[in-house]
């Protein structure tokens, strides 16, 4: 397999397109058609990172945090990013990073994260409105289900867990072909009324352009009819932030102690006034106060999540508990999902890639007790 496929099996679960706009996620450095016989797996890169790869030859480097974040205006080697780069370069391995994308897909980061703390129900904290679209073509009947299945096989009619989802109705399309056309079915000049079927799927946006290409392909016209439309329905795949419920109430104090251990972190910091029983509760691996106003609209008891700032533990007060639980230990928890899911997905395919979890990846945050 190339980095091409592990970019493509990545993807499969975290399209690059659903990331943050300001991020920068996906191959970092490297070559797309170079083979992979080994890959590591780390929250951020190191240098201790780079030479564990070298140790383990490593041709791939899976992250969480993008190296390049900012715009490069050089790469000077006596500072931090364009000494690991020139070092990612000399020793020919390829750097891949899936970070927004990955805390915005299910089963992501943050789900990650509620599955630790023991939570149920999961679901999505917020929800995006603008990611799909819906594609409606006319075809002829006995073309329906060649244009189905093509439209389906590249990505078109996937609705949570039901894929070729479709709706279909009966119409008559006229149509009067003129100068040098080459028609189907009547005769240039003469206008034709014919039977055909409004076929109509959703899209990711970001898959559009391969759903036409399909759907092209299988249709039998010359000049294919079809329409998009954006759709302001909730996606059911993609979102921002979990919310859910531990399988009963639990005392504050004994819930706090629980993340504390569950996250394998020193210490807590949280708000002075928040509700002695949590039952429902909202987590956002990473950097995640920016999603407390939809923890407080969805009555959850409690927000775990990194970063969070005085004013933020200001607004929480007296309306939730508000854990900063640190940004490494809500997020460091996804390297072993990452791993597995590359060994399944590897595995289908049949070949022999040795996927490792880096050992050397240190929190930058130290605690003094």
């Amino acid at each position: 397999m190339t980095v091409r496929d592990i970019q493509n099996i990545m993807e499969e679960w975290a399209p690059k397109q659903i990331a943050w706009e300001r991020d920068n996620v996906g191959l970092q450095t490297g070559k797309l058609n170079s083979k992979v016989r080994n890959i590591l797996v780390a929250l951020s890169l190191t240098e201790s990172v780079v030479k564990e790869a070298i140790r383990l030859k490593s041709e791939l480097i899976i992250t969480h945090h993008p190296l390049i974040f900012q715009p490069l205006k050089k790469i000077d080697e006596t500072e931090r990013v364009g000494k690991l780069i020139s070092l990612l370069i000399k020793n020919d391995i390829a750097l891949y990073s899936a970070h927004t994308n990955l805390d915005f897909t299910r089963d992501g980061v943050s789900f990650h994260l509620a599955h630790i703390i023991g939570l149920k129900s999961v679901d999505f904290l917020f929800k995006d409105k603008s990611l799909n679209r819906k594609i409606i073509v006319y075809v002829p009947p006995a073309y329906l289900e060649k244009v189905r299945n093509a439209m389906a096989e590249a990505g078109a009619g996937i609705i949570g867990n039901y894929e070729t989802c479709s709706f279909t109705s009966k119409g008559t399309g006229s149509f009067k072909p003129v100068g040098s056309a080459k028609p189907f079915t009547g005769a240039v000049g003469q206008l034709s009324l014919v039977d055909e079927i409004r076929l109509e799927m959703t899209v990711p946006a970001w898959n559009l352009a391969n759903v036409i290409k399909a759907m092209r392909a299988a249709h039998p016209y010359e000049e294919v009819a079809y329409d998009v439309y954006s759709l302001e329905s909730q996606s059911d795949k993609y979102g921002a932030g979990v919310i859910g419920t531990l399988s009963k109430p639990v005392d504050a104090e004994k819930f706090l102690e629980q993340i504390r251990r569950s996250l394998k972190i020193p210490l807590l910091r949280i708000n002075h006034q928040y509700p002695r029983k949590i039952f429902k509760v909202a987590c956002c691996g990473g950097s995640g106060g920016e999603l407390l106003p939809q923890a407080i609209n969805q009555n959850a008891d409690a927000f775990i999540t990194g970063d969070l700032s005085f004013h933020r533990f200001e607004e929480a007060n007296g309306k939730l508990l508000l854990i900063d639980g640190g940004h490494y230990e809500t997020e460091y928890p996804i390297i072993n999902v990452i791993v597995k899911y590359l060994r399944d997905k590897i595995k289908q395919h049949k070949v022999l890639i040795k996927v490792a979890r880096s050992g050397t990846n240190n929190n930058f945050i130290k605690y003094l007790i």
